[in-house]
């Protein structure tokens, strides 16, 4: 990854699916499609590589 705070086209989309997807799965609506669509989504190479460069640079919150 180049740069974790300039992430490309792909990225930018899935990190947009994750946002939707969680936002339906808290919702009155949510679907059990939408957590299987979040751990597909966060196992996705590009994302979990953009999350520990995230990491990194300490811009994530710490997990619990």
């Amino acid at each position: 990854m180049s740069d974790p705070l300039e992430p490309g086209l792909t990225l930018l989309v899935k990190l947009g699916s994750i946002a939707v997807h969680a936002d339906e799965g808290l919702g009155s609506k949510g679907h059990v499609f939408d957590l299987r669509a979040l751990s597909s989504i966060l196992s996705d190479p590009e994302v979990v590589e953009w999350l520990a460069a995230m990491d990194a640079l300490a811009l994530l919150p710490v997990r619990r």
